[in-house]
């Protein structure tokens, strides 16, 4: 593996545990992952306190551009590890499938850049002497993230491998800026705006 940082926050993660998930975490990766891919992947493991149990987060970058995370939440910081890996596994599992299925040609995957912002979060309570013309939450954060070219199958397919509620993409089909999010009812929603012609 390229590299793999595990950490602890308010966790003493011990060598054993540490030895653990780079051993699970390696041969996951020669598993699922071509010898190039697995050279130059890049990982964070992160297993913290959440109130008496312990929460494991993963995330793994590949070479390819695809960010893959997994978490999990358990009672003891290694069964965390585990349901977390098992995660990531089956994740993985269904991207290698995905790319055996979608083997792409040259020049099908081009990408366009789009402006990205991070607005700060609304006030918890309601201010009645706010000024009404301010209704504009201040930008955090401004930057430009890469739309990558996909098929509706392949969006669905990066919504599940990176855990995301949402992933917006360019339709191969149609060159148009199109959303597919997952819905509080589990099901998949898909948004495709007609275009300025239509």
């Amino acid at each position: 593996m390229g590299s793999l940082r595990v950490t602890g926050h308010g966790v003493d993660l011990g060598e054993s545990l540490r030895g653990r998930v780079e051993e699970r975490m390696s041969a996951i990766q020669a598993k699922y992952l071509d010898s190039h891919m697995h050279d130059s992947c890049n990982g964070h493991v992160t297993l913290r306190r959440d109130g008496t149990a312990f929460r494991t987060d993963c995330v793994l970058h590949l070479v390819s551009g695809l960010t893959i995370e997994a978490n999990g939440f358990a009672h003891d910081a290694r069964a965390s590890f585990e349901q977390t890996a098992e995660r990531l596994e089956t994740r993985l599992r269904r991207y290698k499938h995905k790319l055996k299925q979608h083997a792409t040609g040259p020049g099908d995957d081009a990408a366009i850049e789009a402006a990205y912002a991070v607005f700060a979060a609304p006030p918890e309570e309601d201010d009645e002497d706010a000024v009404e013309g301010d209704a504009h939450p201040p930008i955090v954060a401004e930057s430009t993230k890469t739309l990558q070219r996909r098929t509706i199958g392949e969006a669905v397919t990066a919504l599940d491998m990176t855990g995301s509620p949402v992933v917006v993409f360019v339709h191969a089909g149609t060159g148009r800026v199109n959303v597919v999010y997952r819905r509080s009812d589990g099901a998949i929603g898909w948004v495709d705006p007609p275009s300025a012609a239509e």
